[in-house]
C-alpha cells in the first residue's frame, strides 16, 4: 500500500516548487522601483537622524517578529541593546536576555547579509535568540529529539495538529539541500531568482523543515530578510556598517544585475 501523503515534505517532488513567475513580475518590478526611491529620501536626512532611524527600523522589525511568536519585548531595552551592538552611545540599562538575543541576531543579519548562508550562521542565530532559555535540549544546533515537531492548537487532551515537520533524523540532510539552494539562487549564483520569489520560497522551505526546537518563525523571517537584502545588494535601508563597525550611508552600492543604486526601506 502506498504511503499516504499528508505533509508537503512527504511529496515525491518535495522542494521542487511550482509557481507562476509571470504573476509576480509586476510585484517584483514595483518592489525594485520603490526601493530605489529611498535613495533620494536619505540624501535629506542628517547623519545623527540616520543612526536613530536605523535603530528604530531594526527595533520595529525585532518587535514585530517576536510579537508574531507571542513574545512582547520592551522597546527601550531593545533599542538600547541594538545601539550597544552597533557601538553607539546607550543609557547603560540592564537589558533582559530576550531583548539582548534578538538584537544581536538582527544586527548580525544586517552586518553579514551579503555572506553565504551556512549552518553555523543559523546555529549562531538560534543561540542568540534562545539566550537565557534553560528549557530547551538543543540550543545553537538543529533539533535531535524523537518527539515529532508539530504545530498544534486546541486543548491539551484534544490537540489539532496543523503541521508536522520532517523527523529530526532528516533535518541535517534537508538543511544541506536548503542551504545549497539558497546560495545557488543568490543574484551572482548559478541559478539566480528574482528577489521576492527567492525570499518567499526560502521562508516556505525553511519553516517546512522547522529545523530548530524553537525560534523557527523568527529565524525563517531572518532568512527571508537576508534573501531580500542580497537581492538588493544593500541591507534594509542601507549597508549598515563598514569594516570599522561605524554606520555609513555615504557610499551606495551598485546592484550587479541592474547597475542601479538601490536602498530599501523596512520590509514588513
Amino acid at each position: 500500500m502506498a504511503t499516504q501523503i499528508q505533509w508537503n515534505w512527504q511529496h515525491p517532488n518535495w522542494a521542487t516548487f511550482s509557481y507562476q513567475p509571470e504573476r509576480l513580475l509586476k510585484l517584483e518590478a514595483e518592489f525594485l522601483r520603490e526601493a530605489g526611491v529611498c535613495i533620494g529620501a536619505l540624501k535629506h536626512v542628517s547623519e545623527s537622524d540616520k543612526e536613530q532611524l536605523i535603530v528604530e527600523l531594526i527595533s520595529e522589525e525585532a518587535l514585530k517578529t517576536s510579537e508574531i511568536e507571542g513574545e512582547i519585548l520592551n522597546r527601550d531595552s531593545l533599542q538600547s541593546s541594538i545601539r550597544r551592538n552597533f557601538g553607539l552611545s546607550t543609557d547603560h540599562r540592564k537589558v533582559p536576555p530576550a531583548e539582548q538575543g534578538i538584537s544581536r541576531m538582527m544586527v548580525d543579519l544586517y552586518r553579514n547579509f551579503d555572506a553565504p548562508l551556512y549552518d553555523e550562521q543559523l546555529w549562531a542565530w538560534h543561540g542568540m535568540l534562545m539566550l537565557g532559555r534553560g528549557d530547551l535540549a538543543d540550543v545553537g544546533g538543529y533539533r535531535r529529539g524523537e518527539t515529532p515537531m508539530q504545530v498544534v492548537s486546541g486543548a491539551i487532551h484534544n490537540p489539532k495538529v496543523h503541521f508536522e515537520a520532517p523527523p529530526s533524523g532528516a533535518v541535517p540532510r534537508e538543511m544541506a539541500a536548503f542551504v545549497r539552494w539558497f546560495n545557488d539562487t543568490v543574484p551572482s549564483g548559478s541559478a539566480p531568482l528574482p528577489i521576492l520569489t527567492r525570499a518567499g520560497l526560502s521562508h516556505l522551505w525553511f519553516v517546512s523543515i522547522h529545523p530548530f526546537e524553537d525560534g523557527n518563525g523568527r529565524i525563517g523571517r531572518a532568512v527571508a530578510e537576508k534573501a531580500i537584502s542580497q537581492g538588493l545588494v544593500l541591507a534594509n535601508l542601507s549597508a549598515l556598517s563598514n569594516k570599522e563597525g561605524i554606520l555609513d550611508f555615504s557610499s551606495p552600492v551598485k546592484s550587479p544585475r541592474s547597475k542601479e543604486l538601490l536602498v530599501v526601506d523596512a520590509i514588513d
